[in-house]
């Protein structure tokens, strides 16, 4: 597989990121949003679907994941990384709609573009040869995990979803969640596993990453923008 057809994926999540506005940042599609707020009682399989959507859709998780794995090429290590991420994610989205823990939908989607940027950053080197230290990358990344489960948990609050079945729809849509960032990661790492194996990762995979950084910041941009205005 060719470079280019690594960076062109990239490139479209970059231009994705500048063309959609701060309010679809972990936002749910008006049709979905409809059906949340209009539903009582148990729906697994909806809630599944939904969860597995956002995943799949979120391009801010999947650019975190992106960086997240860039450079992890043993599947224990990945499966570590991973599951630290879902465990924060899970814990933030559960704990946060069922007690009704809402964040500045701004600030908690400005710190998720952050976790992006960061994680480009670690993967280019700039903390050990800026401070000479090497945060724990595994502690990074429970906490932004934990971050952008409060980021979907905000939006869920802003739709009043019944309390009728609340529990056991909020666990299905987390393993809908789960679920998509298995489809999101394979796709990923097969994608990966191609360029890998070319001489020319490594000569690009600065490219790549410093478009990660952008990406990330174009995040932190409109949301903060996105705050201001309102």
């Amino acid at each position: 597989m060719r470079p280019r057809a690594i960076l062109l994926p990239l490139l479209a999540l970059l231009s994705l990121s500048l063309t959609c506005g701060a309010a679809l940042a972990h936002a749910v599609a008006e049709g979905d949003k409809g059906y949340i707020q209009e539903i009582t009682g148990i729906h697994l399989l909806p809630f599944v679907y939904l969860g597995a959507k956002h995943m799949v859709t979120g391009y801010d998780h999947i650019l975190f994941l992106l960086g997240v794995i860039f450079f992890l090429y043993r599947m224990k290590h990945i499966a570590i990384y991973v599951s630290l991420f879902a465990l924060g994610h899970s814990t933030t989205m559960l704990l946060g709609v069922y007690f009704n823990v809402g964040i500045n939908s701004y600030i908690i989607d400005a710190i998720i573009g952050l976790s992006v940027v960061y994680k480009a950053l670690d993967n280019l080197g700039a903390f050990q040869r800026w401070f000479g230290v090497q945060p724990d990358t595994k502690a990074a990344t429970l906490v932004f995990g934990l971050f952008h489960g409060f980021g979907l948990s905000t939006k869920i609050i802003e739709y009043n979803i019944s309390p009728d079945g609340l529990l056991p729809n909020l666990l299905a849509f987390n393993v809908g969640v789960e679920i998509g960032q298995l489809l999101a990661l394979g796709a990923i790492l097969i994608a990966m596993g191609y360029w890998r194996r070319t001489q020319s990762f490594l000569r690009h995979a600065y490219t790549a990453n410093v478009a990660i950084m952008t990406a990330g910041f174009v995040l932190i941009g409109y949301q903060l923008t996105g705050w201001f205005v309102s």
